[in-house]
C-alpha cells in the first residue's frame, strides 16, 4: 500500500489525526522533536530504522505512522548508541531483543564493557548496501567514501557494475563521517588502519593453528575465541585512550 503524502515529506497537520491515541506523534513531529539533539535525523532515516525492525510504530486505518512516547524514547536510544558508541544496528537490535530497557541501554553506553565485550562478531555475511543507500543512511559525501577506499580503510564489493558495502563498512563510514566534521580525512586514518592490521595479525598468530584446523568444531571454537579476544583488545584500547586523554586534559 502506498504511503500517504503526509507520511512522506509534508509536515504533520495542526489538528488531530483520526484514530490517533493521546500524545502520539506523526513521523514529521518526531523528526522535529529530535532534530536539536540529532541534527542529521530525517524522515527517511526513521523509516529505515523501521525497515530494520528496530521500530514498530502504530498505524491508523489511513496508513499514518503514529509514535508513542515509548517509541520516541526507543528511537532516541537507538540514535544515541549509533552516535556515541558507533554500535551497528544489528547489535542494537540484539540488545533490545534481549529485553534490555531503553534506560538500561542508555546507561550501559557510558560503560563499553557489557556491550562491546559481548558483541564483537568476525564472521562475514549479512546484508549488503548500495553506495546511494550508505550515503543516505550515514550522511557521508561520495568523495569521502572514495577517499576511504583509496586509503584502504574500506573495501566495497563490486557486483554487476555497482559497489556494495556490508554492515561493518557502513558503520566505519558513519564513524569517519563524524570525524570529518573535525577535519579528519582519509590520510589521517592511516594510523587506525595500521593499528587494526597489526592487532589482527597478532590475534591471527595466536589462533592460526585452530583457525586452519580441518576439524569443524575446533574451527568454530577458534572463531569464538577470536571474537572474545577482539572484544577484550577493543576494550583495552578504549581504556588506554581514556587514560591518555585524561593526561592531555590534566
Amino acid at each position: 500500500m502506498a504511503e500517504p503524502l503526509l507520511d512522506a515529506e509534508q509536515p504533520a497537520p495542526d489538528g488531530p489525526v483520526p484514530g490517533r491515541p493521546p500524545k502520539s506523534l506523526t513521523i514529521g513531529a518526531v523528526c522535529k522533536q529530535l532534530e536539536r539533539e540529532f541534527p542529521e535525523i530525517s524522515i527517511s532515516k526513521i523509516r529505515y530504522l523501521e525497515d530494520q525492525k528496530l521500530l514498530s510504530p502504530r498505524r491508523t486505518a489511513g496508513g499514518y505512522r503514529l509514535y508513542s512516547a515509548g517509541d520516541v524514547t526507543r528511537l532516541r536510544t537507538i540514535l544515541r548508541l549509533q552516535r556515541d558508541e558507533f554500535l551497528p544496528l544489528r547489535v542494537i537490535r540484539q540488545e533490545l531483543a534481549a529485553g534490555r530497557s531503553e534506560a538500561d541501554i542508555a546507561a550501559a553506553s557510558s560503560d563499553p564493557r557489557p556491550l562491546r565485550r559481548a558483541t564483537v562478531k568476525v564472521k562475514g555475511g549479512g546484508a549488503l548496501y548500495r553506495l546511494a543507500d550508505v550515503l543516505e543512511e550515514t550522511g557521508a559525501e561520495a568523495s569521502l567514501v572514495a577517499e576511504l577506499e583509496e586509503f584502504g580503510v574500506i573495501k566495497g564489493e563490486r557486483r554487476d557494475g555497482d559497489t556494495l558495502y556490508d554492515d561493518t563498512e557502513r558503520e566505519i563510514i558513519r564513524a569517519v563521517c563524524e570525524l570529518a566534521r573535525f577535519g579528519v580525512g582519509g590520510r589521517n586514518l592511516r594510523v587506525f588502519r595500521t593499528s587494526a592490521d597489526r592487532e589482527a595479525a597478532l590475534l591471527e598468530q595466536i589462533l592460526a593453528p585452530a583457525l586452519r584446523s580441518r576439524n569443524a568444531d575446533r574451527r568454530k571454537e577458534a572463531v569464538e575465541a577470536l571474537e572474545n579476544l577482539a572484544a577484550i583488545t577493543s576494550h583495552l584500547k578504549h581504556l588506554l585512550l581514556v587514560r591518555d586523554l585524561r593526561e592531555i586534559t590534566a
